[in-house]
């Protein structure tokens, strides 16, 4: 019997040519392999920043293609992502692919936090990493809407699953951007908009590099039995096949990416 994935037109196509990418918090580690893997796939990409445009426009700048642009708002303000949203629209004339990957990881184990503080941390964190793709989401719909389809990955964390003792909200504001997650992928499925998640383990950014170059470090290789940390570009490669053709019927999926170092079924 002839496998699906063989028969003509059921094919993985991963020429995106054509498409108009979306990638927020596209200045950090994970969004500059997807900045690279978007680009070298052929497709628009719009790269989003919020106070660091800087390296945003580094990343810009050895992108392949020329058609590629840039675009600052702050995702837990909701009348700027409105703004910046529309304005991403106008420079491209359309979004077909939306990569949230915008987020932040808090410190603020209970114990060692006042109430003032560990209230802060759970409002800021929900902020960047739930409501503000909420919103995000939204917004990118409604143009996906007009346009006939299209496709949003978020970028969710294992911490969903197993739990962040040392970084709570984190961990609950992953675990509800799971939930919204396949929540739009059954109300966005008749528009032809197709929703899924990737959940990396730790992955090898600026952002954690302090961790794994501390005294904890050699323990974080060792979760994995690969007895190593993904990198980001294994996290854009999983991000790009879902943004590829052929995906469609995994709509509401999410993928581990943590090599094997938490295991659910």
């Amino acid at each position: 019997m002839t496998c699906p994935c063989l028969i003509s037109g059921g094919s993985l196509n991963r020429d995106l040519s054509g498409k108009t990418v979306l990638i927020t918090g596209a200045s950090g580690g994970i969004g500059r392999a997807l900045a690279g893997s978007f680009s070298e796939s052929g497709a628009c990409v719009v790269l989003h920043y919020n106070r660091n445009r800087t390296a945003a426009e580094k990343i810009l700048a050895r992108m392949k293609g020329g058609r590629h642009s840039l675009v600052g708002f702050d995702v837990t303000d909701i009348a700027a992502v409105r703004r910046g949203i529309e304005e991403a629209s106008e420079k491209t004339g359309r979004i077909d692919i939306l990569v949230n990957n915008a987020g932040i990881y808090e410190l603020h184990p209970l114990p060692e936090k006042s109430y003032a503080d560990w209230c802060r941390a759970w409002e800021k964190t929900l902020k960047t990493n739930l409501l503000g793709p909420a919103a995000i989401c939204h917004c990118v719909a409604e143009i996906m809407m007009r346009h006939g389809g299209g496709k949003i990955i978020n970028v969710s964390s294992r911490g969903a699953f197993r739990g962040e003792p040392h970084a709570p909200a984190y961990g609950a504001s992953k675990a509800g951007l799971n939930s919204m997650t396949q929540s739009l992928a059954l109300a966005l499925a008749p528009k032809k908009i197709f929703v899924y998640a990737v959940a990396p383990g730790w992955v090898e950014t600026d952002m954690v590099a302090p961790f794994l170059k501390g005294p904890d470090g050699d323990a974080i290789r060792r979760q994995s039995p690969l007895n190593r940390v993904a990198s980001p570009e294994e996290v854009a490669h999983a991000v790009l096949f879902l943004a590829s053709e052929g995906t469609d019927f995994m709509t509401g999926t999410i993928l581990d990416i943590n090599g094997a170092s938490y295991l659910r079924s």
